[in-house]
């Protein structure tokens, strides 16, 4: 749940914020869980609703994309702050879909919106990962 948190924020901080009120939020509604879902696509609904939440209440800052991943090899940084600059709603389904390994049905219950729409972002969010990385830095599976 924090690799996602953190994939989908451009600040370990705001991870680490969004992971724990996830986690509050999850406990007290556990309760509540019906098993339509299994409890990893559950549970991972709490972090993109809260992820999306905090995105709501902040305005982004120069420093946010700078300072958005520590450590870690250059090609790895490379794709991050790719990550970080594309719209909000392609790195949702790109995190979601190629690196979480969601289908687009899973995808789409966790945004709200349907699988084809979950298609469609996705193609459009590697398309401008490939734009920032340049050619042969991206790879697009046909994953569904």
């Amino acid at each position: 749940m924090f690799g996602l948190a953190l994939r989908l924020t451009t600040r370990r901080a705001d991870a680490e914020d969004a992971l724990q009120e996830a986690w509050l939020r999850a406990a007290s509604a556990l309760a509540s869980f019906g098993w339509r879902s299994s409890l990893r696509t559950w549970l991972c609904g709490f972090v993109v609703n809260c992820v999306r939440e905090q995105r709501r209440s902040e305005s982004p800052t120069a420093d946010a994309v700078e300072g958005s991943f520590e450590a870690g090899i250059e090609g790895s940084l490379d794709v991050q702050a790719a990550l970080c600059s594309i719209a909000p709603g392609y790195r949702e389904v790109i995190v979601l879909h190629d690196v979480m390994g969601f289908t687009h049905e899973e995808v789409g219950a966790l945004l709200g919106i349907e699988a084809g729409t979950s298609k469609s972002q996705l193609f459009r969010a590697r398309g401008a990962l490939r734009a920032r990385l340049g050619p042969g830095r991206v790879a697009g599976g046909s994953r569904s």
